[in-house]
């Protein structure tokens, strides 16, 4: 699978795992409901997809043009600290609103938010790979 339904699939479905580890996690450390958490899930997910597709659209069109394509550790973990990091700043806002928390508890949420994605970003896109084959951006040129 490659292209545009590539990204949509990969998306929806990372977003879905996400949001069911995520709305359940957020009841538990804050106490807010399962509603307010899962509507607070949904909505960082849709942000998240927003990111994780332009993210992706940059991400591999800077792979494209490296010598060597191959998604290697160093390259799936330069990945996963680009849009995980670039999240953290993005939902920090809406993280200290929604649970009416100071930035600093939003930002140390944002931060444990990170560690849990930083490993499943990194397991989800292997195993994606492993399912679905890399990219054409990641595939070496054939002569």
């Amino acid at each position: 699978m490659q292209g545009k339904a590539r990204k949509i699939v990969q998306a929806i479905l990372y977003e879905a795992i996400a949001v069911a580890c995520v709305a359940p996690a957020l009841e538990l450390a804050f106490g807010a409901g399962m509603a307010q958490s899962t509507v607070l899930s949904v909505l960082m997910s849709g942000i998240a997809m927003s990111w994780n597709m332009g993210y992706n659209w940059v991400f591999e069109r800077w792979e494209a043009r490296q010598s060597m394509r191959e998604r290697t550790f160093a390259r799936r973990v330069l990945h996963a600290l680009g849009f995980e990091g670039g999240l953290v700043l993005i939902l920090l806002p809406l993280v200290a609103y929604w649970l009416d928390v100071t930035l600093w508890a939003a930002l140390l949420t944002n931060l444990a938010l990170f560690v849990f994605f930083f490993v499943y970003a990194f397991v989800f896109q292997w195993g994606f790979d492993k399912v679905f084959d890399v990219p054409l951006s990641a595939q070496q040129a054939k002569c």
